[in-house]
């Protein structure tokens, strides 16, 4: 199953760590955890706390321990296709989670949810468009895609982020069928 992932981070350093986590699947299940700092992550960005306003006292009051959220993630992920629209970033949070975790940092991998959009049309299309046109009929689709989709800012908290980048993949499913509907038509 598709699973639509983000985190929220203490800094964009080189050291920083992930504070919040949140995945939504394909079937609309979602979690979002505030994550306690293990002992060693120090760094704390107050630019980046006016943005996602969370702050290092909360997440020592509300959040659940490091290590905990971390096998919870592997618990409920493995197995599951994860994707991120920022896989770098993100990927960087959850093998920092990992290691100070003591699990194996690939023991979750993320892709970019554009590659998400792209399986779910070509899934649909593929049966109903030609071989030699699937590629320019799955670009057109996402283009339709963005162009309606009015796109706002990130909120900058985890679950609303995951659940936006799950509604975009919803779309492309629904304009997928839509397509093939009328390709199948012709």
């Amino acid at each position: 199953m598709f699973v639509f992932l983000d985190f929220e981070a203490s800094s964009l350093a080189k050291l920083s760590y992930p504070i919040e986590v949140a995945w939504v699947f394909e079937d609309g299940t979602s979690e979002a955890h505030l994550i306690r700092p293990a002992p060693q992550w120090t760094d704390w960005d107050a630019e980046a706390e006016a943005v996602h306003h969370i702050s290092r006292d909360m997440l020592e009051r509300d959040g659940t321990p490091h290590d905990v959220v971390a096998r919870r993630m592997v618990e409920q992920l493995s197995g599951h296709s994860l994707f991120a629209s920022s896989p770098s970033w993100d990927g960087k949070w959850l093998s920092a989670l990992l290691r100070a975790a003591k699990l194996p940092r690939h023991a979750l991998r993320l892709r970019d949810t554009e590659e998400a959009r792209v399986e779910a049309a070509r899934r649909t299309l593929a049966p109903v468009v030609p071989a030699e046109r699937l590629h320019i009929e799955i670009d057109d689709l996402l283009t339709l895609v963005d162009v309606r989709r009015e796109e706002g800012e990130p909120v900058h908290r985890a679950l609303p982020d995951a659940q936006e980048e799950h509604r975009h993949w919803l779309a492309v499913v629904s304009q997928a069928e839509t397509t093939a509907r009328k390709a199948g038509h012709e």
